[in-house]
């Protein structure tokens, strides 16, 4: 076998996301384990100025117990250890939004946000924006459906959670309002004017409720 084939063969079997997830699930293995068995040997042992890694989360409305690394982002810790993948991972260093998330009711970046940053807050995915009983979509989700404002649709989870956190906070926004409170989020397609008619219907749905 020849060393293209080689290499072809390696990336087939093995995906960038399933390297990243069993880095990380080798990572939880290892931190568990010094959690519960601890430097002095008891149970639930922490060493002295170290940070707890096993914490509580409360996202989409679910309180989540989760093991993460002192330096591990929020993105990092949705995706691959709560496998909430609706947070896409794109510039990861605070450009693109595509991992844009509500942290009590404002659109933060989870890639620019330490996991253990927002222990106590509510955090909201894109996951968690339909309704839980009915599985009705929510205004903003309709509002894309609506008026088709994506192509790729890779930076839409990104979007859909600052259009909602606009809508929250002013349901009767001017066009270039709307475009303000969208410029941290980045369309690699480029579909900006769909994706304003989608922010306008929004909130149209938004004031008829």
């Amino acid at each position: 076998m020849g060393e293209a084939e080689s290499v072809g063969l390696l990336e087939t079997k093995y995906s960038r996301r399933k390297f990243i997830k069993s880095v990380i699930a080798v990572g939880a293995t290892a931190s568990s384990a010094g959690y519960f068995i601890g430097g002095s040997g008891l149970l639930g042992a922490q060493a002295p100025g170290t940070a707890e890694r096993l914490i509580t989360l409360t996202i989409n409305g679910q309180q989540r117990r989760v093991d993460v690394l002192p330096n591990e982002t929020l993105a990092m810790t949705l995706r691959y250890r709560l496998n909430l993948t609706g947070t896409k991972l794109g510039c990861d260093r605070a450009e693109c939004g595509a991992c844009t998330v509500l942290v009590d009711g404002v659109n933060q970046y989870g890639c620019s946000m330490l996991t253990n940053q927002v222990r106590g807050s509510s955090i909201t995915t894109i996951e968690g924006l339909e309704n839980p009983d009915t599985g009705e979509l929510s205004l903003v989700q309709q509002a894309v459906i609506d008026e088709g404002g994506f192509q790729c649709a890779f930076c839409a989870p990104g979007f859909i959670m600052s259009m909602t956190a606009m809508v929250n906070e002013n349901p009767n926004p001017t066009r270039a309002e709307a475009a303000h409170a969208l410029s941290g989020n980045l369309c690699r397609c480029g579909d900006y004017d769909k994706i304003l008619n989608c922010a306008m219907r929004a909130a149209e749905l938004a004031r008829s409720v």
